[in-house]
């Protein structure tokens, strides 16, 4: 029998998750008290997430800011700057690419961990592009790619909906040129739009899909370039695993 969902507000007591992964878990409004972090690794959005009564992202904002300056061109508000920081995302993904690609095949499409192989990131970030751009920016009704991969938890059912094929498995051949036109199209639009451009608010097409309703022109390149370097920076960590033959799956 599938466990039953707790209730909003339900208290969970003396929960005892040491040693334990958790992926894709919504905490959104979630409340710990007397709880015991010792060793724990968290990652994801964590937007006003207190410890101790402290908001801890902006000093984690300013910590990787300090250890990787590039990351503040992802927040630029000015158009120029958008484009620059386009142009690096397109840098480090090539240098990232041709490192895999001297990889063997297998190796390519093996997960780390349990995440998404660089295979399947590409792909992810094919369905990001789909999304925040050609339909949240360029206001295409019909425009995933169907190699396009959705972020877990998407239902097969939701996922054909739109167009994806979830039964596909391109390999780095077959997707990576999917890929380099993907970026091509956000590097057209980014030299098409003006600072006045990323002030205007834009409604998504009427037509099933993600995101919906209205969204800033700004709003939506600054998902996608932390979309971009987010999955980079993982993309990166689990290549030097692959390269260096230390792999967990």
């Amino acid at each position: 029998m599938a466990e039953q969902p707790l209730q909003p507000d339900a208290r969970v007591e003396d929960l005892d998750l040491s040693m334990r992964r958790v992926h894709g878990a919504n905490l959104e409004g979630a409340k710990f008290t007397e709880t015991y972090l010792e060793g724990a690794d968290i990652s994801g959005d964590i937007a006003g997430l207190l410890i101790n009564g402290v908001e801890v992202e902006p000093l984690i904002r300013a910590e990787l800011d300090r250890r990787e300056p590039r990351r503040l061109a992802l927040r630029s508000t000015e158009i120029e700057g958008l484009r620059q920081a386009w142009s690096m995302l397109e840098g480090v993904w090539q240098a990232a690419t041709e490192r895999v690609a001297r990889l063997p095949e297998d190796i390519q499409l093996i997960r780390v961990d349990g995440e998404w192989s660089f295979v399947e990131t590409l792909r992810h970030l094919v369905f990001a592009t789909d999304c925040w751009v050609l339909r949240a920016v360029r206001l295409e009704s019909r425009p995933y790619h169907p190699w396009g991969l959705p972020w877990s938890g998407v239902g097969q059912q939701s996922a054909e909906a739109v167009g994806l094929d979830t039964s596909a498995a391109p390999g780095l051949e077959l997707i990576l040129p999917v890929r380099l036109e993907r970026q091509g199209l956000v590097r057209s639009t980014l030299e098409t739009l003006t600072d006045a451009d990323l002030l205007e608010v834009r409604t998504a097409p009427d037509e099933p899909g993600h995101p919906s309703g209205e969204h800033s022109v700004l709003q939506c390149l600054h998902v996608l370039m932390n979309e971009e370097w987010e999955h980079h920076r993982y993309a990166v960590r689990d290549l030097d695993q692959l390269e260096a033959g230390t792999v967990s799956t």
